[in-house]
């Protein structure tokens, strides 16, 4: 028997259960990866809260979880290029990843690399694609000055490495624990709170090129107040704002391919890009590792071992 992550009704992270659940079999063109690391996102979190089910409703019981690294325990039919033992890394778009092991498509997974860390690997996908799509939706190239709200969290750590990347000026936005922290990424680093726009333009008297808003409100609004252009603010989290203001909303759907995710994950290998782990989880403490992501202000990411 397998473990999984499941939920039979929106609420807190109370709902949450580690059930047996009988070993997920792989089928013609798809692969079974027994799970060694698994992320667990702020989109989860509002979606098993029930937040987000006019736009994702889950349907009862439902499981969770997108990001996973592990090995490849099985082949299905007509897999090939792969191999029982293979250390991977991948997505599940089944909302099944919080397990001890997952089924997917074989087009789903791409190799670890040996220098990427099992807690890095295993977190990469939807933070990872989520900061890419954000990076190339504000139309980054060198010589920007770009402000990232959220700057120190899983997605916003990574958006400012991949613009320092570009050779972008990065004025991070964070609590005053994590300046330090941002400037060790290479941003310019500013407390958010009362005054926020003044200090910005004091960092960048001429102006801001673009603006990628990680954490939500009032990050839409206090871009256009700064002058950038709504088509380079790029928001995750306030759909509100993209309704009434007609800023894009280019997220992990945008560059959801394992092209994107292998370019990642070797990005990271090399150093290039670092996943910071804010602390990892047992599969069977799901719900403190959830308490402790809804507290807000992570540092990077949060994982489950299972």
């Amino acid at each position: 028997m397998a473990q999984a992550v499941v939920f039979d009704r929106y609420g807190d992270p109370d709902v949450l259960d580690v059930r047996e659940v009988p070993d997920p079999q792989p089928g013609p063109g798809t692969v079974a990866v027994d799970i060694v690391a698994a992320g667990i996102n702020p989109g989860e979190a509002k979606i098993r809260s029930g937040a987000l089910h006019d736009m994702w409703p889950a349907t009862f019981p439902s499981g969770q979880g997108s990001d996973f690294a592990g090995r490849i325990a099985a082949l299905g039919a007509g897999v090939s290029g792969m191999a029982v033992g293979d250390e991977v890394l991948g997505f599940s778009s089944e909302r099944s990843a919080h397990a001890t092991r997952v089924v997917v498509p074989a087009e789903q997974v791409t190799g670890k690399p040996a220098a990427l860390s099992w807690e890095a690997a295993g977190s990469l996908y939807v933070a990872g694609t989520t900061a890419f799509a954000a990076v190339r939706a504000v139309g980054a190239a060198p010589g920007d000055t770009i402000a990232v709200a959220g700057a120190a969290g899983g997605v916003g750590s990574i958006a400012v490495q991949l613009l320092r990347a570009r050779e972008v000026t990065v004025i991070g936005i964070a609590g005053p624990d994590n300046q330090e922290y941002l400037r060790e990424l290479g941003a310019v680093a500013v407390e958010y709170g009362d005054g926020l726009a003044e200090r910005i333009r004091a960092l960048a008297p001429a102006g801001l090129d673009g603006f990628i808003d990680a954490y939500g409100a009032p990050y839409v609004e206090l871009a256009l107040e700064l002058g950038v252009s709504p088509e380079r603010i790029d928001t995750i989290a306030d759909f509100a704002a993209v309704r009434r203001y007609g800023v894009k909303a280019e997220g992990n759907a945008a560059a959801d391919t394992i092209d994107v995710l292998a370019q990642l994950a070797q990005l990271a290998a090399a150093g290039t890009v670092r996943i910071p782990i804010a602390a990892t989880y047992p599969l069977t403490e799901v719900r403190d590792a959830f308490t402790e992501l809804e507290h807000g202000h992570t540092r990077g990411k949060i994982v489950l071992l299972p």
